[in-house]
């Protein structure tokens, strides 16, 4: 038989192995499939909330009744004026309240009478996202009254209110469709990217440390098999297993888009078969790589449990490598195509952003994890060779 012949025969007996352990297999496959109706489902309910809280048009007011004038500007702009609660800082505390809430002095209304400058205070909580996302729109709402009260002034003293805005600012978003809708599901890039490495990781250990642990590691390296043979059936077995979580996880998203809630949401948030295609053009070599490096990780330890703790750092690399360019205030800089997981973030945020990305860009994470593949398989047939000579 040929190389590629025991290749393919020890592929065929580690992925039904794999296939064997169904409650894993099971947990892992229905895990990916609904990664995408749960995670749009959660998203578009959290933007739906937002846009009813928008609707209601309500502004709450502690001591409207010291200011007519503006119950009556609020009125005239169809917005609800409700009576705060006696102890809303306590409930903007824990969330309970989800209104920025606007305090009126007593003297409000004998200020304005008098000329003098009242002041309004517009109390929010910055932990409450509810309040907070309220909070600018009550004050541009409290600012339209501001500018009211001095046109009527002027109006009154034959001034034009024009001399008081010597020229005009005209806001452009660049952003487009998708761009927006990104900000909301940023997110889904990176939770793939922790489906496809888990779904590699059990049967990466399952392979390597596992089979030293039941003793049927020693009997298989007696076998007339070349090592890479038998190291390249071992790792297409588990690159098998993360390219089904990767591909189910990405074509999860496509009747997952019946489920939002949000109409804003639905009609910026374009996810077909094309970005499924460019999902997978960066996802594959990634899931090819990650299997590689876990199997070389695992190969080192004498127990399924050692292995399961070695591999934490390998998960945490995944898990806290995209949340730089999360958090980055800089944009994408070039080096992040060179560190993996967070390259593989960039690009699909990219997609999701409706913008794509060339040849050029997907060239270097493909080479670093053509590179980390080529080095996870030499190290697991090293480490094979080395038991085999035991």
């Amino acid at each position: 038989m040929s190389a590629l012949s025991h290749a393919l025969a020890v592929f065929r007996k580690e992925l039904l192995d794999a296939l064997r352990d169904r409650r894993t297999l099971l947990v892992v496959l229905v895990s990916s499939v609904l990664l995408g109706p749960v995670l749009l489902l959660v998203m578009s309910g959290l933007a739906a909330s937002f846009e009813a809280k928008a609707e209601q048009r309500e502004v709450v007011v502690a001591g409207i009744e010291h200011a007519p004038s503006l119950k009556n500007y609020l009125e005239r702009q169809t917005w609800r004026v409700t009576a705060a609660p006696v102890d809303y800082e306590l409930l903007l505390r824990s969330s309970k309240l989800g209104d920025p809430v606007v305090v009126v002095p007593k003297d409000f209304e004998a200020s304005l009478l008098r000329g003098d400058v009242p002041e309004l205070e517009l109390v929010s909580d910055s932990a409450n996202r509810q309040s907070q996302s309220g909070a600018r729109r009550v004050a541009d709402l409290l600012r339209g009254f501001a500018q009211e009260r001095v046109g009527l002034s002027l109006a009154v003293r034959g001034v034009s209110v024009e001399l008081l805005s010597p020229l005009k600012v005209q806001e452009r978003d660049l952003a487009g469709t998708q761009t927006r809708a990104a900000q909301f599901t940023a997110m889904l890039a990176f939770f793939v990217l922790l489906a496809v490495a888990s779904g590699a990781l059990t049967a990466a250990l399952d392979s390597t440390a596992g089979e030293r642990e039941r003793g049927s590691l020693e009997p298989l390296l007696m076998n007339p098999v070349a090592g890479s043979a038998l190291v390249v059936g071992k790792w297409g077995a588990v690159a098998a297993v993360s390219f089904a979580v990767a591909v189910l996880s990405c074509v999860s998203f496509l009747p997952a888009q019946w489920l939002l809630r949000s109409d804003t949401l639905q009609a910026m948030f374009q996810f077909g078969w094309r970005e499924v295609g460019l999902f997978l053009v960066v996802l594959l070599p990634f899931a090819a790589a990650v299997s590689a490096v876990l199997m070389a990780v695992a190969i080192r330890c004498k127990s399924f449990k050692e292995a399961q703790a070695n591999s934490t750092v390998v998960m945490l690399v995944v898990s806290l490598a995209p949340l730089v360019s999360m958090f980055s205030q800089s944009g994408e800089e070039r080096w992040h195509l060179w560190v993996p997981a967070l390259a593989q973030n960039s690009l699909m945020l990219r997609v999701l952003k409706g913008e794509g990305f060339t040849a050029s860009q997907i060239a270097v994470p493909l080479l670093v994890c053509a590179l980390l593949t080529a080095a996870g398989l030499w190290f697991v047939a090293r480490r094979l060779r080395g038991a085999a000579t035991k």
